[in-house]
């Protein structure tokens, strides 16, 4: 059984921020509340269209290129189909600032760690960025997980944090992003491992979920979310790519080798 996306609360967290007073640096405490009690935040027109229209051209043919010649330091997991004639479709590019000068510049803004400070203190390391250009017609459904299942180790704690970046509309149709509200404070549920690309994921990965919003986003929009929050997303049943970027952000210090480079605040020690 695959997970079917559907409109279930999916809009009352677009209603609830849009008639907060914004500040120019950080969140409102409406704003933080909200993540605090529900491990998901969306923000709307987080990066502009001039910037959404400049990573369209970057990534332009990505999976020709990529396959013809991978870019230095990347690392690519390939969609896995049944017939060798159907053209190369990437699921993931890790270390996505490579082959996008504007998502390396957007990881590092002030926009987007002013509102990481808020969320997780000043020192603010980059864990990894991806690219999740979802094909369309057979884009693969991601199953329920949280994010540290993969992450921990014996040396950290579950304070990182991610931020999807529309790139494309993401909605029903097209796989959006899937999130349990509150579920960051259940802790870290037992995963099951599978001999599959994404590995660990929990019981019942591909059954819908009562408790589960769908969360639909406009090019530009970005969600930040806690290590610990469920979340999945459906096939995408569009003819287009749903693509989205995730940068994946840590405090500095936490786990010996999952900070990549420091944006803000302490240098690594060492």
């Amino acid at each position: 059984m695959q997970i079917s996306l559907r409109r279930k609360d999916s809009h009352h967290l677009v209603i609830a921020l849009d008639g907060l007073r914004r500040n120019h640096m950080g969140l409102t405490n409406e704003e933080q509340q909200f993540y605090e009690a529900n491990g998901y935040l969306l923000k709307k027109g987080l990066v502009s269209s001039e910037d959404i229209a400049l990573i369209h051209e970057e990534i332009k043919d990505i999976h020709n290129r990529m396959a013809k010649q991978p870019t230095d330091g990347i690392g690519i997991s390939w969609e896995v189909y049944d017939s060798e004639d159907h053209p190369p479709r990437i699921k993931q590019l890790m270390h996505s600032e490579l082959v996008s000068p504007t998502l390396n510049r957007l990881l590092r803004c002030d926009d987007m760690l002013d509102t990481l400070e808020a969320l997780m203190g000043k020192n603010i390391s980059l864990y990894h960025s991806k690219l999740l250009p979802k094909a369309g017609g057979d884009g693969t459904a991601i199953p329920w997980h949280q994010d540290y299942a993969y992450w921990k180790n014996d040396n950290n704690k579950p304070v990182m944090i991610n931020c999807q970046l529309a790139i494309s509309e993401a909605n029903l149709e097209n796989g959006c992003i899937q999130f349990v509200p509150g579920s960051h404070n259940w802790g870290l549920q037992e995963h099951e491992r599978k001999h599959q690309t994404f590995g660990v994921f929990l019981p019942g990965h591909y059954q819908e979920r009562e408790d589960a919003v769908a969360l639909e986003m406009e090019p530009g929009d970005g969600v930040f979310f806690n290590a610990l929050i469920i979340h999945g997303s459906a096939p995408n049943n569009s003819v287009n790519d749903r693509l989205m970027n995730t940068f994946a952000y840590n405090v500095t210090g936490n786990g010996a080798t999952q900070s990549r480079e420091v944006l803000r605040g302490k240098p690594l020690e060492g």
